[in-house]
């Protein structure tokens, strides 16, 4: 398996819907100089995806405050998702925008596709403002994420990448003391 850290955003330009503006055109190219998250879920209508996507809308206003651009991805067409918004209150509460990838391209592309199903694994990808995967998830479809510990790494990401001589010790939250590699700290963590 080839790693996926630091690789970069692969190309793709796909239909999406987001509130507020209906049916739009995404690229790799819009998300140039911004962080950014890719967030693979299986189907629209279905039962362990609209609590994450849900969980996701209530830490929106967080991630955005980080200049983090939130975007779901799932197989389904961009009319699915409008129909899905349309009828599902928790649906219907999301703010960031809903990647239609119905030929499962970009799924392929981030290895996230199951190919006899036609849907995605439930993948989560944090994206550098210069396209470089920061951050890699990958989770078998019964199992949920948990925005909260997303919205952590990506905090944890942002201040590696601007405290390049730092880096950040497990559980670390935003304020907590961090760790500067150094041949004195061999043997004494």
């Amino acid at each position: 398996m080839t790693p996926i850290i630091n690789t970069q955003m692969p190309e793709f330009k796909l239909q999406a819907y987001r509130k507020g503006e209906g049916f739009i055109t995404v690229s790799n190219e819009d998300l140039k100089g911004k962080w950014a998250v890719l967030f693979f879920y299986p189907a629209d209508f279905s039962f362990v995806c609209p609590t994450e996507l849900a969980d996701m809308a209530d830490k929106y206003e967080e991630f955005s405050k980080l200049g983090v651009e939130i975007l779901s991805v799932s197989t389904d067409t961009h009319f699915v998702h409008k129909a899905w918004a349309d009828t599902s209150e928790k649906i219907a509460k999301l703010q960031y925008t809903m990647l239609a990838d119905p030929t499962g391209k970009l799924c392929r592309d981030m290895g996230v596709m199951i190919e006899e199903e036609g849907l995605a694994y439930r993948g989560t990808f944090l994206f550098n403002p210069e396209g470089f995967v920061k951050v890699a998830e990958i989770h078998d479809n019964g199992i949920g994420r948990d925005a909260s510990e997303l919205l952590r790494k990506v905090k944890a990401a942002q201040f590696v990448a601007s405290h390049p001589d730092a880096v950040c010790p497990a559980k670390w939250q935003e304020g907590d003391e961090v760790l500067k590699p150094s041949i004195d700290l061999v043997g004494k963590i």
